[in-house]
């Protein structure tokens, strides 16, 4: 039988690095080898089993990552920008799956990451949901399939604690619609209208996001025209989906050439 895949968390401690730790060690397809957490962190030297307040795992929270990822075929990565262009170079030179579903990177960051996808396999997404990326593919579609009479606005809203807007999954939708234009996001995002405005530019895709209480994530495409509108929309309630997906990204990842890959190559979409 198989080995399966090692696999190390980064940013343990956190609500996502719980969550992708749980589903990990859940699961029968993948082996938790490693967590990481920042130097200092009270965690750090301890079970991470035990410091989430259950049992002992057999698996010691470390602040040196290159150790934890040397062990590993996988890294799951939910943090911060910094730290993830971090990871990326340590994961390269283990030559493990990298698999990054931190948001608020900048097109510098991305750029930062292309060194290592030429030695490591990464796997990139502003959201790791199956649901999310069918979203992104219909988004993308109708996009194409409609005109500029048809103004293009993406709503999105997660907890109070999210620290970036847009969040990065209405950035992927964004550029979804932007490619069926056939245009660059970068050339027609509208998200900073506070005060006097004027009226809506032609073309644009514009975002509004909404910060308050618990919410995992909801996300509408707006596709608005004189007598009509069409939404599509994603509503996520729990967000082990997107753990679950991760999980995924890291198994299919193995034995991939180096490269920097998406959710939808993941996916077959």
């Amino acid at each position: 039988m198989a080995q399966t895949p090692a696999i190390t968390i980064t940013g343990a401690s956190g609500r996502m690095g719980q969550m992708l730790l749980n589903t990990v060690m859940n699961s029968n397809k993948a082996n938790l080898v490693g967590a990481v957490e920042r130097k200092g962190h009270p965690w750090v030297g301890r079970d991470v089993g035990e410091a989430m307040g259950g049992q002992a795992v057999g698996v010691a929270v470390t602040d040196e990552p290159l150790e934890a990822f040397a062990l590993s075929q996988a890294v799951i990565d939910f943090t911060a920008p910094a730290a993830t262009l971090e990871f990326a170079a340590l994961a390269a030179q283990a030559r493990a799956v990298h698999v990054i579903g931190t948001t608020g990177m900048s097109e510098d960051d991305l750029e930062k990451l292309e060194p290592a996808s030429r030695h490591a396999v990464i796997v990139r997404a502003g959201n790791m949901s199956l649901g999310v990326n069918l979203l992104t593919k219909l988004t993308e579609k109708v996009a194409a399939a409609l005109d500029e009479d048809f103004d293009i606005e993406i709503i999105e809203a997660h907890h109070h604690h999210k620290v970036d807007a847009p969040s990065g999954t209405a950035l992927m939708l964004g550029e979804a619609a932007a490619a069926g234009r056939g245009v660059s996001l970068s050339d027609v995002r509208d998200s900073d209208r506070d005060g006097i405005t004027g009226a809506r530019k032609r073309g644009d895709i514009g975002f509004a996001a909404i910060r308050g209480g618990d919410i995992v994530g909801e996300h509408d495409v707006l596709f608005a025209s004189a007598g009509e509108r069409i939404i599509l929309r994603h509503v996520a309630t729990d967000r082990a989906i997107f753990a679950r997906g991760a999980l995924k990204a890291a198994l299919w990842g193995q034995g991939k050439k180096p490269g920097h890959y998406d959710m939808m190559d993941v996916l077959g979409l």
